[in-house]
């Protein structure tokens, strides 16, 4: 079995994009105009320009064009909630999203912008700018949003630290998406309290600082998402197979560890804190209905990733 999930993650196409776009963000960081005023930028969920204590927060995010040309209505929503996410995840709260749309059906074009407006009243986030090209030679679709936090609350995605302990946060009252049996919705079955509330206690966990790193889960999966937070923090993971319980309903259908660690979780996070806060970071996420328990710690070998059963041990990323 632990081979087996190695190999899984080694060879998921999402982790490997992830891989495979570190040259280009390196040439972007090295070769582009810096400011005084960006207080933390690659690598985050959410960058942050500090403003007299206070930092904007700004995230942008495409949608896959495959997603947008059979599901439009589900990619406009998407395309909200992925910001929204990114926002919340560092412990901020959405302020507005921008969009760019492009699409050459108009009937499509119409769903999109439908699933878009959705999304907004769904997450309280109003829409107050956008490009959109209704008569594209292909469907393109992407979002920013923006927020704010205060500067001492930021959590960042890149600060984990040696001998964290990693959290693993997910809302088990969800159900199996319609565009991908890889895909855990939470959210558009709810009403908007429910939804927000559980975003809320990344709030909390921010303001009562008890967190050092966090990332929200998207389509690397668990193991993608770690990957991120360990390469840019230069640390490394060792994760207890036995300790990634999964939902009962995705137990009922069938899901076993190896499809469950693949799949896109939504209002789901992965954070590393350290030891002595569990029981207070376990309280908050379980008084906003989420699940949240201990499933490893970070190691001082840089960018390793590994994963054990309690027995045996074996690395997957080492660089």
């Amino acid at each position: 079995m632990l081979k087996k999930i190695a190999e899984s993650i080694s060879k998921n196409r999402n982790i490997l994009e992830k891989r495979e776009i570190k040259s280009f963000v390196n040439f972007v960081n090295n070769h582009s105009f810096k400011s005084e005023y960006i207080f933390s930028d690659f690598g985050e969920d959410s960058a942050a320009i500090e403003d007299e204590g206070i930092l904007i927060l700004l995230t942008t995010d495409r949608i896959k064009t495959e997603f947008v040309e059979n599901f439009p209505h589900g990619a406009g929503f998407s395309s909200i909630l992925v910001g929204v996410d990114d926002i919340y995840c560092c412990g901020g709260t959405p302020l507005a999203a921008s969009i760019i749309l492009s699409f050459p059906d108009k009937i499509k074009g119409r769903q999109l912008i439908e699933g878009v407006c959705e999304g907004s009243k769904r997450f309280q986030v109003p829409i107050i700018r956008g490009h959109t090209n209704t008569s594209g030679n292909c469907y393109e679709l992407s979002s920013t949003m923006v927020g704010k936090i205060k500067k001492e609350n930021y959590i960042s995605a890149r600060n984990a630290q040696v001998d964290d302990k990693i959290f693993l946060i997910i809302d088990e009252d969800g159900k199996i998406g319609k565009a991908s049996n890889l895909y855990w919705d939470t959210v558009t079955f709810k009403e908007s309290r429910k939804i927000l509330k559980r975003r809320q206690a990344m709030v909390k966990i921010g303001e009562e600082h008890l967190v050092n790193s966090s990332k929200d889960i998207s389509n690397g999966g668990i193991f993608g998402t770690l990957y991120q937070m360990i390469r840019y923090a230069k640390v490394g993971a060792d994760i207890d197979i036995n300790k990634i319980e999964l939902p009962e309903k995705l137990i009922d259908k069938g899901y076993d560890l190896e499809m469950f660690i693949n799949m896109y979780l939504t209002t789901s996070f992965i954070l590393s804190a350290p030891e002595k806060n569990s029981q207070k970071i376990i309280n908050i996420f379980e008084e906003h209905g989420l699940k949240s328990n201990i499933i490893g710690d970070i190691i001082a070998q840089s960018c390793q990733l590994r994963i054990n059963n309690g027995k045996k041990s074996i690395n997957v990323f080492n660089s």
